[in-house]
Parts: C-alpha cells; structure tokens; sequence
C-alpha cells in the first residue's frame, strides 16, 4: 500500500502516521533507536505490506500488466490503490477526504524534526504539494508514475504504467473492493496499534 493507505491504517497522532510511513524510508536507519510509538507505527506498516503482497487477488492483479512492467506491478499498484482509496473514501471513513489529509499532513510535520533525512524532504514535499490531490484523476495518476519510474537507478521500462491501468481500471476497482475490506478486518484483529479512525 502507498502512503494514503498507510496513513488511513495510523493513530491520530504524529508518532504514528511517522512510523506507518517510516516502513519506506528505513534504510540505514537503526530501527532498535526510535521511540517505541513510532516503532509500533513501522510495525503496523510492515503487517499492511505481508498482508498485501500475500493476498491472493493483489496477486493475481500483478499478472494483469504487460510483461515489460510486471516487475514493477506491485509499485503502480500501491499507487493505484491510494487513488481507489479515494474514490470509494466514503465507504471506509466518517471523516472527509479533506479534514483527513491535512490532519494526516500537520502531524507528519510535527514529526519531520525526529525523521530520516530523505524521509522529512519527501514528506515536506508532500505536504506542500499536496500530494494525494494527485492521486485522485487518472490523468495526473500517470504523471505520479512516471516520475517514480525517472527515480528507478536502472534501465527501466515503467515509463507508460498507465496505459495497463486504463485497458485493466475496471477489474482493478473490483480488486480493490474485494481486498480493502480483507486488509481492514485483518489490521483491526491484528494490529498491535489499536485503530480508531475507522
């Protein structure tokens, strides 16, 4: 799952949404030296990733892509399930879209100061450019993946993931609805953090 996602699955509060989202920023990071709450965060990020990439209709949504890009299915469908999030935010949430995202963006504020350094500069940035407006039509969705594929250190044919997205958008919707659902009721009886927002 992307950021939203993680987000959506943290505490209200700023060492959570830190440590739901430090799951993609630990290298180099000596995870035995952060704060216990923030530990717990990155704990329940890394039980959303198991649970997702295990999940038997993500799986099958990866073989969904061109053979040239199933390397990086597993990227465009983080994304993609953010931007689903969003689409169906009033079937998960009590909360707006709106009042839930700049809660989300001023606790991770609070947190930059405690961050990684790659971390607290891509987390500025997703907060002054709001990031997950992005997220919402397709057409600055494939920008958001092209500009992922740019940051790939290798040779890489990611460039275009959205032209799978448009041929597949709706076997990907249903994916979505069929697997969000699983991962709630799986984080709700798992998580050692107790979820409150949802």
């Amino acid at each position: 799952m992307n950021y939203l996602a993680h987000l959506y699955f943290a505490q209200e509060n700023a060492h959570s949404c830190f440590g739901n989202l430090l799951g993609d920023f630990c290298k180099g990071v000596n995870i035995e030296c952060i704060e216990k709450p923030v530990k717990l965060g990155l704990d329940n990020h890394r039980l959303v990733d198991a649970f997702t990439d295990s999940h038997i209709a993500v799986k099958a949504a990866k073989q969904r892509f061109t053979p040239k890009r199933r390397r990086f299915s597993g990227v465009v469908l983080d994304v993609l399930f953010d931007h689903f999030l969003i689409k169906h935010w009033t079937s998960y949430s009590d909360v707006s879209l709106s009042e839930f995202k700049h809660s989300r963006y001023a606790y991770l504020i609070e947190a930059t100061p405690n961050m990684p350094n790659h971390m607290s500069h891509v987390i500025t940035r997703m907060v002054a450019e709001d990031w997950f407006s992005r997220y919402e039509q397709l057409t600055s969705l494939s920008g958001v993946l092209d500009s992922i594929a740019l940051r790939i250190r290798f040779s890489n044919q990611f460039e275009g993931s959205i032209e799978d997205i448009i041929v597949n958008y709706e076997y990907f919707n249903d994916v979505f609805l069929h697997f969000f659902p699983d991962l709630l009721r799986y984080v709700t009886e798992k998580s050692i953090e107790r979820p409150t927002q949802y």
